[in-house]
């Protein structure tokens, strides 16, 4: 958070709290300028991550701080807003959806050692 803090510029993070000043999710966004799939503008506004505590899920704080978010990267002159999540993750795949995100793309990606086979 310290890295993303130093850059105002190019990263936004905020937390929902509740009334007792308890923090009950965050939810951290950047510029990125390189290729971002399915995208078709540049800077695009990117989700780096969004969590609520379990307890609090199901009761808008997700929204609401995707709507931050969203008002953070139009105010920087974005056009989309992207993201990404774990195809093993249907709830991230779900919440995303509900929030009008729209898939673009599956991949899978790979590695390899160099100096082996």
């Amino acid at each position: 958070m310290s890295s993303f803090l130093a850059a105002p510029q190019r990263y936004a993070q905020y937390v929902a709290y509740m009334p007792d000043d308890r923090p009950v999710g965050f939810v951290e966004a950047s510029l990125r300028t390189d290729s971002v799939v399915g995208t078709t503008s540049s800077p695009v506004a990117f989700l780096e991550g969004i969590y609520v505590v379990p307890e609090f899920r199901g009761k808008g704080i997700g929204r609401e701080l995707l709507a931050v978010v969203s008002t953070w990267a139009a105010g920087t002159g974005c056009r989309e807003l992207a993201s990404d999540a774990l195809l093993e993750s249907q709830e991230s795949r779900a919440f995303h959806r509900a929030l009008g995100f729209e898939e673009t793309e599956r991949v899978v990606f790979f590695r390899k050692a160099l100096g082996t086979q």
